[in-house]
């Protein structure tokens, strides 16, 4: 019989606060119960963190259910709104727009992808495009929002979300839940890293003001830095930006403006893409771009041009590098966060790799012998994901056939790796959406971004001819109108927030 470890960890030091951070001694302090190891978290209020604003993914409210969170107060607490996807201008070319949905097209009613029988009538002079047939979009274009229904046999099903928040206040939220569960904060700016001679583990870190930390495990948090994994550890990074060449971002919020979309607008400009996320206080803006191709006072100007209000403070320049660490787990740290690497937040992928990263770790979670095969299991994986990510984010780029600006004409004509390559060769040749197994973007996400960007398949399966055209488009009027009545009884986003998870007071 298996006994009680007298290996269990004793310590676990987290380095940074921020949305990483505490996702972190959040999901420590739930999964140990304050029984099996103590958590401190260290953080200095000189360095601040990066959070300008978040938009997610729907696997987030998973992460909050982990955590027992109450949805209506978390958003409440966040200024929170909801998000049914993200809206794509100027991408594929200028002028064209085009909507990635939270979750699928339509309902099947055979073994043959509905996109198939949507390609079969566009052959034959239909004009409804694809979103016609998309829940999440029929909602969100005008606006609306609820919870989808539970009963799957209602188009109401057939759709998910997630959330645009501050996340200053979710850092602040998450803090207040770990620390209630015994997790201690240190105010302190790190100096020195100790490294055990025998072995290079991390023993302790030393703050400015001559205290010392010690710890059995570190989660590096720290930000681009790296300040454990790679300042301390050597770890190095493999950089993307050779696929993803946007790197530098300005950022400032905005009053709020315009509409109070349920959903993140990316708008393509001449040197990258400007982001658009609307909370309840303020709007959160920021552009994306290259800093071969534009300067960042002219990529400055450019953002402040396309505001929805006045700004509301300086604008922020971050800068960054487009990949991801050789190893997220050396040794006996571990990196989350912008300290594990950067996937430009094209398809609000941040957060959920913190939070895929932290459920990896309770997965493979370590004792003081530090068992080799599961951190290489955790590095197999975490490297898995990230280059799928990179791929969906490359697809955004390459398939465009925009020509005007030197960004989109080197975008049009780079190398893509492999693995996008076979997907997307695949596609063009029978609308066919292949994957390697289980990842964060599945078909109706690739088939949206594929379809966005014109990617156009040569020919549709077979047996989509089974239906006579008229039986056919009997089926498909009546999903695009059960789907139009259904988005229609919808309240409106605000209408839902003022009644269940209004923000008590404005930030």
């Amino acid at each position: 019989m298996p006994t009680v470890s007298d290996r269990q960890l004793r310590r676990i030091v987290v380095v940074g606060g921020g949305s990483a951070g505490w996702m972190a001694a959040a999901a420590l302090a739930r999964a140990t119960r304050g029984r099996l190891a103590e958590i401190e978290v260290v953080e200095s209020e000189e360095i601040g963190i990066v959070g300008v604003g978040e938009a997610t993914i729907p696997p987030i409210k998973l992460f909050n259910q982990l955590l027992g969170i109450d949805e209506n107060e978390f958003v409440a607490r966040t200024q929170g709104t909801f998000k049914l996807g993200i809206e794509f201008v100027n991408w594929a070319e200028r002028g064209h727009r085009y909507f990635h949905p939270f979750g699928r097209y339509g309902a099947d009613f055979d073994a043959v992808p509905l996109h198939h029988y949507w390609l079969r009538a566009r052959s034959a002079g239909a004009t409804y495009g694809l979103e016609d047939y998309c829940m999440a979009w029929a909602a969100a274009r005008h606006g609306r929002f609820d919870r989808p229904a539970q009963d799957p046999r209602l188009i109401q099903s057939t759709y998910d979300y997630a959330y645009h928040f501050d996340a200053a206040l979710y850092a602040r939220y998450l803090r207040g839940y770990a620390e209630q569960r015994g997790v201690r904060r240190t105010e302190g700016r790190i100096v020195d890293v100790q490294l055990r001679g025998a072995d290079g583990f991390i023993e302790s870190l030393r703050l400015a003001d001559g205290r010392s930390v010690a710890g059995d495990f570190f989660i590096d948090c720290s930000g681009f830095r790296g300040l454990l994994i790679e300042e301390a550890l050597k770890t190095g990074y493999e950089d993307w930006t050779h696929w993803l060449p946007c790197d530098r971002a300005i950022a400032v919020p905005c009053g709020p403006g315009g509409e109070f979309t349920p959903y993140t607008r990316s708008t393509a400009h001449e040197a990258g893409w400007q982001w658009r996320i609307p909370l309840q206080h303020r709007i959160g803006n920021g552009y994306v771009h290259a800093s071969r191709f534009i300067s960042e006072d002219e990529a400055t100007a450019v953002l402040l041009r396309n505001l929805d209000g006045p700004p509301l403070g300086e604008p922020r320049v971050l800068r960054f590098t487009t990949g991801r660490r050789r190893l997220s787990w050396n040794r006996n740290c571990l990196a989350l966060g912008l300290a594990a690497g950067f996937m430009e937040p094209l398809e609000s992928t941040s957060l959920h790799l913190v939070q895929s990263g932290i459920l990896r770790l309770l997965a493979t979670m370590p004792d003081r012998d530090f068992d080799p095969l599961a951190i290489e299991e955790y590095n197999r994986l975490t490297r898995q994901e990230y280059e799928r990510v990179r791929d969906f984010l490359i697809l955004h780029y390459c398939a465009t056939s925009r020509d005007d600006t030197p960004l989109w004409r080197y975008c049009a004509a780079m190398s893509i790796p492999e693995s996008l390559g076979w997907r997307i060769g695949h596609f063009r040749a029978g609308a066919r959406l292949v994957s390697e197994g289980f990842e964060l973007f599945q078909n109706p996400s690739w088939l949206a971004v594929l379809i966005g960007q014109h990617v156009w398949p040569k020919r549709y399966d077979p047996l989509a001819d089974a239906y006579e055209r008229d039986e056919l488009e009997r089926i498909l009027a009546g999903l695009r109108r059960v789907i139009t009545e259904a988005a229609a009884a919808m309240p409106t986003q605000q209408q839902y927030i003022e009644r269940h998870c209004r923000a008590l007071s404005v930030a």
